[in-house]
């Protein structure tokens, strides 16, 4: 390894960030200002190098301190870890919510994806920076899906500074979001989770029951209404019991691959390889999608609780919870459950007196859709750009730190506790024989009550809908995020399970489901889609890198063409679409083409 570092030297505001950190420097080799001469040969390099996993959450202490990223910084970062800089500079680069360039302290990201572009985003950014204007120490930013689709449009003002400070203003109002961006901590607070939950409260629910019911914050509560019930049914089965009572229950992955669980757990658990490692992906990036991130402010220890179980019953002492970056409530509040519950031996080295060793580390996303893949995930933990791998080998053979591991979601893993507490069969006899248990789904857009709504599968799409308050004037819905597809206002008898969307033509994916009236010009709707895509392809593989700049170039010829014949341009979408879904080499590529094929054959979009 060459390591070329540069002359800028940091600030002390970025030294201070770096060294929060990672401690102070124990040598000149990394950046300490000493005046003995020991830069003549490199100590601590093999132990610096061990922690390259620190490099993004020492890119976000810069950021978060700074606003911004500067070559003294991030030469001075580098330092401390090995790092080349230019290895460094591409990590940094990677991720939306950094830069290398000088910006104000001052960040406010307005979401102009799906949900909030159909509430008027376009026309609410606009009035923003004309009140802003120039000079005002905001930076204002046109961002994806800001999880906050129950409530838009939405808007994260992000202000550096030791504490960093954020706001969110949702709905969101010229004034409101300026408010957020002038004054954070003046900004009224965000409403509690349960708004998000039409059904708060109600008899019946088994994934949202404590959602509106308990606090949030106190771990008392949570096991008062049940909390630890089912980690203590864990050790009494033991993990070989715990892997059967999951595998019968016929759990599949909720993030959209729905891969059977027990069959992923035990393949980790049977690997001889150690250590294991368990992964909770909470990178909720599809757009449209809030559920997630609805559960982890809602019930965050039912999430600690089910990370536990997950890796007793697969071997793993240590999970790491990666974190959305775009979601600063659910970060504050899962630190403090993992905080309370380490305090009252629920975490650490004897969880519950039983000798078992079990303790969860954070990490934070900063703005990259292709992170929710599982492998660009396990990369971006280990300080790399988050580009997925090739498989095989698989995760559970090889994953993170090239050790085997198991990945899931914040629902699949959450879906645990009832498993344990009423039974494999009685979880089972929820929803359909080949999707069992229940399903939550993320519903936004024309509805009168947006939210995240909790049924059995096998309900349909018209019972969903209903219960949300569906507006007249439906023209289609949007089913599984941007990488779904759409489906008809009079195709609403679609059973919502994996197999009944599959033989529909669609996909249940992540459980979004988007409505969208006659006011939406769905023409602009599948450009914004497009436009998605493209700037989240990490550009490794040649069909996703030039087929999203593709398809965005040709619906961008359809929606400003008027009058012309679109045919010719719909052909090489066509075209474009087939050579994405087949040679990519992840889920990104595969299904970047899925809604706009989707809206030209179900919808008509452009005849």
């Amino acid at each position: 390894m060459d390591l070329h570092f540069g002359d800028s030297k940091p600030t002390d505001d970025e030294r201070a960030a770096v060294d929060a950190l990672l401690g102070p420097p124990e040598s000149s080799w990394e950046g300490a200002d000493r005046s003995d001469a020991d830069l003549r040969w490199a100590r601590g390099g093999r132990e610096a190098r061990d922690r390259r996993d620190l490099l993004l959450p020492g890119l976000h202490a810069i950021n978060d301190r700074v606003g911004w990223i500067s070559d003294g910084a991030l030469g001075y970062l580098c330092r401390r870890l090995t790092v080349p800089p230019a290895e460094a500079y591409g990590v940094a680069t990677f991720y939306a919510m950094f830069s290398v360039k000088p910006r104000p302290a001052t960040v406010l990201h307005m979401c102009t994806d799906l949900a909030c572009a159909a509430a008027g985003a376009p026309e609410l950014c606009a009035g923003i920076e004309a009140r802003l204007g120039v000079g005002s120490g905001v930076a204002v930013e046109r961002s994806p899906c800001l999880g906050l689709c129950e409530r838009a449009p939405a808007a994260l003002a992000i202000r550096a500074g030791d504490p960093v400070r954020t706001a969110v203003s949702a709905p969101a109002t010229v004034e409101g979001a300026v408010l957020a961006a002038s004054a954070p901590d003046s900004a009224p607070e965000e409403p509690p989770a349960a708004l998000a939950v039409p059904q708060a409260g109600q008899d019946g629910l088994t994934l949202l029951r404590r959602v509106g019911v308990v606090d949030p914050a106190s771990l008392d509560d949570y096991r008062a209404h049940g909390g630890y019930t089912a980690l203590r049914r864990a050790f009494a089965l033991g993990p070989a019991g715990v892997i059967r009572e999951v595998t019968d229950s016929g759990l599949a992955g909720r993030g959209g691959a729905a891969f059977p669980t027990g069959r992923k757990w035990q393949a980790t658990a049977s690997q001889p390889d150690r250590p294991h490692y368990l992964v909770c992906n909470a990178d909720e990036s599809e757009p449209g999608t809030f559920k997630d991130r609805v559960l982890m402010e809602g019930d965050p220890y039912a999430l600690v609780e089910a990370m536990t179980i997950a890796g007793y019953a697969t071997g793993a002492h240590k999970g790491y919870l990666y974190l959305r970056g775009e979601f600063p409530r659910s970060l504050r509040l899962l630190e403090h459950a993992i905080a309370q519950a380490r305090a009252r031996g629920l975490l650490g080295d004897d969880v519950l007196g039983q000798g078992y060793a079990f303790d969860i580390e954070i990490r934070r996303g900063a703005g990259a859709y292709i992170c929710g893949e599982e492998t660009a995930l396990f990369n971006s933990i280990e300080g790399y750009r988050g580009e997925p791998r090739s498989k095989p080998p698989f995760p559970v053979e090889k994953g993170l730190l090239g050790k085997p591991t198991v990945e899931n979601n914040v629902e699949t893993l959450v879906n645990v506790l009832p498993i344990l507490t009423m039974g494999a069969p009685a979880y089972a006899a929820i929803g359909t024989g080949r999707s069992t248990g229940p399903k939550l789904f993320c519903v936004s857009g024309s509805v009168e009550r947006p939210g995240v709504y909790e049924l059995p599968f096998g309900a349909t799409l018209s019972d969903l809908l209903t219960l949300a308050g569906v507006r007249d004037g439906l023209r289609a819905v949007l089913l599984g995020g941007a990488a779904g597809g759409f489906v008809r206002a009079d195709e609403l008898d679609i059973p919502l399970t994996f197999e009944g969307t599959r033989e529909a033509g669609t996909t249940l994916g992540s459980g979004v489901v988007m409505a969208f009236d006659d006011s939406v010009p769905l023409p602009r709707l599948l450009l914004r889609i497009a436009e998605f895509f493209r700037d989240e392809s990490c550009g490794q593989c040649v069909p996703c890198r030039v087929g999203t700049v593709r398809q965005e170039e040709a619906l961008h010829r359809i929606v400003e063409r008027t009058g012309a014949d679109a045919a010719g341009d719909i052909a090489l979408l066509r075209e474009v679409g087939r050579a994405m879904r087949d040679a990519s080499i992840c889920g990104l590529g595969q299904t970047a083409w899925n809604a706009v094929e989707s809206a030209i054959d179900r919808l008509g979009a452009y005849e």
